[in-house]
């Protein structure tokens, strides 16, 4: 179906009605009786190891009707706005999350506390194997707490619950949904769907499956009304079965996603290019005349299956509160093609495997110890086979405690100890250098609660990060992100480097009140990180760099806000924003760190319709490392009205625009962000029907 033409009409209608319809702010719970205490809505996040009363860890969750109102295609873009939040947008096939600045392989995604082995850290062209639309919750985490998801995550966590596996048995014996959405910026068409019954007392089954369709997006104020690759494929199906009792559960589930979206800003113009010391040496001087620039866009064939387990048995035996387990088997491979031909090929093929027990309150104390066990091979191939083969195993063991003086007092501590083996293959016959790495993470939080409904949090962290594969080993071209890159242990640009692993001392400071008409969580934060490793630009020729992988010292500053007045039935006003700063101790900016945000949303609810309006600014960015250029400064407009309906069936129908202004924007955190613009104004309208 075309909405193409519906989208001036839909657009103001949307902003015309949002503020006098709506409001239910996904992080509050108001209802129409102004006799009632608003207060924070309780979630379950199950990626904070003690639940959800356990208050040490900014987080934030997007639930069901947020996903369904507001998410997007890839999982980047559907968080993009959650506080701290920012996405390194590569298209329309990929992105990731950049949590407070840091992004790749600092930034853990889970999918149900199990890690997804993917290549997304390897390069923000590749694409994350989770599908928002199938998700039924998503949770991200900033601060101490994130350490016990592994020694890396110094930016955070982004934990995706599903529903593959179910963990009970359905009401009358099934239960499912439908959804479908359709969006005129790049002609797309969405539909997910799931199931699951009982097929005995105890034996539930799951199936369910999505599909997206979109052509390569339209943009605002260029000649060019399209970007060329940024169109996207996708399909995903799996299917689940548990054992459900009165103590817990344990299932399987077998999943394959299938990917084929375009690789926007790839040129052919630099395949030949070498680093030369620190310089590049360009045959054709960075133009191959003989190229045809009329060809197809590369694009990108990926294709992932993979296995979970998961378990929960409550109350075992005395002393024990519950059992946890999460483990996947994953088999990755991705092609980049290239005028019908393979050009690259990357695989991905390990497994992860974590338990946690969670011990009865023992005193004043509670809390869980685990232990994870990962394994994976990681190899490219082809022309662009910049990163050898390397085998990667960890181990860890990690615990968090905490303790609860009295009412007003509450503390945690939390530890994990990890060994990391890197084995590289050969390159160009010759032996690579075998790395290992032995890491303490620590992790401490105070909690007063100095009046009702107001909390005042301290928490700090120190861990350390051993380099990924990637940061050690590169050495070749990659096209995609128009680089050449050198790794620390690499000949190339410049030799080889000494090699430290990262060392994290960060700390968090929040002030939240919960209860009342006002409501708000602000917070500051800073993270010193001795042998910072950063891709430093060493030379560039039109858009196509030299990076060398590098350590130095380097500062991680920030603020994250958010201010909401409930008052005035049906009413209610967020002021929000968000900011980070990163220098090296020594002098200058740290390349692609996202501008700072200041914004505002309006909230409304009549009866069955609730709707949001939302304005703000994203400020350019001028603190820049060498060889970046400013990114401009953009407003952005957005506006949700949705229709809830509920009776032996819900049915939700919404109609969002985004980027009403119709503004040019460039993204500071893309490898893209000179050269490929964002999608222009454009209109969703979709559905979810549960049974």
């Amino acid at each position: 179906m075309n909405f193409r033409r519906l989208t001036l009409a839909g657009c103001v209608a949307a902003v015309l009605c949002t503020p006098a319809a709506v409001m239910a702010d996904t992080d509050s719970n108001t209802n129409s009786n102004s006799d009632d205490v608003h207060e924070l809505k309780k979630v379950d996040v199950s990626a904070l190891p003690l639940g959800s009363d356990s208050p040490s860890t900014p987080y934030s969750v997007m639930d069901q009707q947020a996903l369904t109102q507001k998410g997007e295609d890839t999982l980047g873009e559907t968080l993009k706005d959650q506080p701290g939040v920012h996405s390194d947008t590569f298209g329309g096939g990929a992105s990731r999350p950049v949590i407070r600045g840091q992004g790749g392989p600092r930034v853990g995604v889970l999918n149900d506390g199990s890690q997804v082995l993917d290549a997304s850290t390897i390069s923000p062209d590749h694409a994350v194997t989770v599908d928002p639309m199938l998700a039924r919750q998503v949770e991200v985490l900033r601060g101490p707490s994130t350490l016990l998801y592994g020694s890396g995550a110094s930016g955070g966590v982004v934990n995706v619950l599903d529903n593959r596996i179910p963990t009970q048995r359905p009401r009358d014996g099934v239960e499912g949904f439908v959804g479908a959405r359709a969006n005129t910026a790049a002609d797309e068409n969405a539909t997910a769907a799931g199931v699951t019954f009982s097929a005995t007392d105890h034996l539930v089954f799951r199936v369910e499956g999505s599909r997206r369709d979109a052509d390569d997006y339209e943009v605002n104020g260029f000649e060019s009304l399209t970007v060329p690759g940024t169109y996207a494929e996708s399909d995903n199906g799996s299917i689940g079965a548990s054992w459900v009792g009165d103590q817990g559960y344990f299932g399987m589930a077998y999943s394959y996603r299938r990917d084929n979206y375009g690789l926007p800003g790839h040129s052919h113009e630099f395949e030949e290019c070498q680093a030369n010391g620190t310089v590049l040496d360009c045959p054709t001087g960075g133009h191959n005349h003989t190229h045809d620039h009329d060809e197809i866009v590369p694009y990108v064939d990926l294709a992932s299956r993979r296995v979970d387990a998961r378990g929960e048995y409550q109350n075992p035996f005395d002393g024990i509160a519950s059992i946890r387990f999460r483990g996947n088997h994953t088999d990755y491979r991705h092609h980049e093609i290239e005028e019908g031909v393979i050009g690259s090929t990357f695989t991905n093929k390990g497994g992860d495997a974590r338990l946690e027990v969670e011990h009865n309150p023992f005193g004043n104390w509670r809390g869980v110890v685990g232990m994870q066990y990962t394994r994976f091979d990681f190899s490219s191939l082809g022309a662009e086979a910049f990163v050898p083969k390397t085998e990667t195993e960890s181990l860890a063991v990690f615990l968090v405690e905490e303790y609860t003086l009295n009412e007003q007092w509450s503390f945690e501590l939390g530890a994990r100890q990890e060994h990391l083996t890197q084995t590289p293959d050969v390159r160009n016959g010759q032996p690579l250098a075998k790395v290992t790495a032995d890491n303490a993470s620590f992790s401490g939080a105070a909690n007063w609660g100095f009046a009702p409904g107001y909390e005042l949090v301290l928490s700090a962290t120190h861990s350390g990060r051993a380099p990924s594969a990637q940061e050690l080993y590169a050495d070749g071209v990659h096209l995609a992100t128009n680089t050449y890159e050198c790794g620390l242990l690499s000949d190339c640009g410049g030799g080889l480097r000494d090699l430290d692993d990262e060392v994290s001392l960060g700390a968090n400071l929040n002030l939240r009140k919960t209860e009342g008409d006002w409501l708000f969580d602000l917070g500051v934060f800073e993270n010193r990180i001795n042998n910072y490793i950063y891709a430093r630009t060493l030379d560039q020729q039109e858009d196509f760099r030299l990076i060398k992988y590098s350590q130095r010292d380097a500062t991680f500053t920030g603020a994250e806000a958010s201010v909401s007045y409930y008052g005035i039935e049906p009413l209610g006003v967020t002021v929000f924003g968000d900011m980070v700063r990163a220098t090296f101790d020594d002098g200058g900016y740290l390349p692609r760190i996202p501008a700072k945000r200041l914004g505002t949303r309006l909230n409304t609810y009549v009866g069955h319709f609730d709707g949001e309006l939302e304005f703000y600014r994203s400020f350019a960015q001028d603190q820049i490392a060498g060889f970046e250029e400013t990114t401009p400064s953009y407003d952005m407009v957005n506006a949700t009205l949705s229709y809830r309906l509920r009776g032996d069936q819900r049915y939700t129908f919404f109609v969002r625009g985004n980027n009403l202004l119709g503004e040019e924007v460039f993204n500071h955190a893309s490898f893209l962000a000179s050269t490929v613009p964002e999608p222009g104004r454009n209109l969703t309208v979709g559905t979810r029907i549960e049974f």
